[in-house]
């Protein structure tokens, strides 16, 4: 199965690091050669190209309506309504909208986001609460990827 990462969030917003870590992390791993790795800053609409040709795609993101250093994966429907300002970011349901639009296809997609401590300016630098998030995150992930269909 095909499986695309995108980890996302700003790097210079203390915890809010905590996707583009996630996604260095595991570009730095021995991973299976069906999946890719990519790591931004903010999600855009060239990424639904990306999406076309995928059969899986787990977004990593950090997130503010979840307990600190908690980890969450959720399944993601396209949703064409999905809240974003599309000058600034994209939700990950609207790019996987776009992709069933545009294409006829939306991947099978997640969503793991961990809540952080902190999004004050620190570049690259996450608190604690959020680097133990990050080793679950890597766990949820490595999970996904032995998935061979839908949980």
């Amino acid at each position: 199965m095909k499986t695309l990462i995108i980890g996302y969030g700003s790097p210079i917003r203390g915890d809010d690091a905590l996707g583009p870590l996630a996604a260095d992390r595991l570009e730095n791993t021995e991973l299976p050669e069906h999946v890719a790795v990519i790591s931004r800053h903010i999600l855009t609409a060239e990424l639904v190209a990306d999406l076309m040709d995928t059969d899986r795609v787990i977004f990593l993101d950090a997130a503010v309506d979840v307990e600190p250093g908690a980890v969450n994966c959720r399944r993601l429907e396209p949703d064409a309504a999905a809240v974003s300002t599309m000058a600034h970011f994209l939700d990950p349901r609207e790019l996987l909208a776009w992709c069933q639009s545009l294409y006829g296809h939306a991947p099978e997609s997640y969503l793991i986001s961990a809540g952080v401590a902190s999004l004050d300016y620190a570049s690259y630098q996450l608190t604690p609460i959020a680097e133990s998030a990050l080793d679950q995150m890597l766990t949820a992930v490595a999970q996904l990827i032995d998935t061979p269909t839908a949980p």
